[in-house]
């Protein structure tokens, strides 16, 4: 049986109980979460898993919960979000942020400072620590291009260091960091003039807005991109924008994005996940892989 009113006595409010995953997911849908707690510190956050390995409780680290759907059951155990560990630093040709830092504030933190190789990423709603999970991108640039370093422990609860060369990873997956829960990350970056940058970012922001159904509340590309075409025109070409399941929709405006349309639950966006998978694969052969991250019972 979980502790909770230990938890309750350290984290006070940081430590909340049957905790709604429409409030810490961008899909706003999913069931309840057995304990949500938002370290302060990375000291926190290593106790909190210490804490959880000892007592034998299911541990989850989250950032924005941007590339994730939970399950309508929920989750068992302890949920750690890392919005409160966010701090970024830039320097002569570097930056390095925090795990729970909106990448986005790190898109513009470097391109106010003149520093090049994450401008084209602006936008992405995720964080820095999430990011690097799954070598998020956008517009021709991605997380691993500038990555220098990552700090994390693993599940014994030992801290790492890693060097890009050491991490194996590729298009949206960064297998060298499975197991690993990442504490910070660094880039190295191309010094360039701060007024194109911005301009750069800019234009990469009214892309999204224009393209992009960022009025509902989605979880961003579903699919992977497959080799030498895009999901988004095999599921439009399969005739699948503004299929309805429920709540959950295939956008008209980006068939690569599921949204919630209104009361969606995770068996609507889950269910219209499989339909559009099948559907694809009867009318082109193409097997789309899933992008986004199932937690839970599905």
């Amino acid at each position: 049986m979980l502790d909770r009113s230990h938890l309750k006595q350290k984290f006070g409010e940081r430590c909340l109980f049957d905790e709604p995953a429409a409030n810490f997911t961008t899909y706003k849908a999913g069931g309840r979460a057995e304990v949500v707690v938002s370290p302060s510190t990375t000291e926190e956050l290593l106790w909190l898993a210490g804490w959880c390995r000892a007592a034998g409780t299911p541990f989850l680290v989250l950032g924005r919960g941007s590339n994730v759907l939970v399950s309508d059951r929920g989750l068992p155990g302890v949920t750690a979000l890392t919005g409160r560990l966010s701090g970024i630093t830039v320097g002569d040709g570097w930056a390095e942020a925090q795990a729970g830092a909106l990448w986005d504030d790190l898109a513009r933190s470097t391109a106010e400072a003149g520093l090049g190789g994450l401008e084209k990423t602006s936008g992405i709603p995720g964080s820095v620590g999430g990011a690097a999970h799954m070598n998020a991108g956008a517009f021709g640039q991605e997380t691993f291009d500038r990555l220098a370093s990552v700090e994390a422990f693993d599940r014994a609860g030992a801290i790492v260091k890693l060097l890009k060369k050491d991490i194996r990873h590729g298009y949206r997956r960064a297998e060298g960091l499975d197991g690993l829960t990442i504490l910070s990350v660094r880039f190295e970056l191309q010094p360039a003039d701060a007024a194109v940058l911005v301009q750069d970012r800019s234009c990469v922001m009214a892309a999204r807005e224009t393209k992009q159904p960022l009025d509902h509340p989605s979880a961003g590309s579903v699919f992977k991109r497959p080799p030498g075409d895009f999901a988004s025109r095999l599921i439009d070409a399969a005739g699948l924008k503004g299929r309805r399941i429920g709540g959950a929709q295939v956008s008209e405006k980006h068939a690569g994005f599921i949204i919630n349309a209104g009361g969606a639950t995770a068996a609507d966006i889950y269910a219209l996940m499989q339909e559009v998978r099948a559907a694809v694969k009867e009318k082109s052969g193409v097997s789309l892989e899933l992008e986004q991250i199932l937690l839970g019972e599905f």
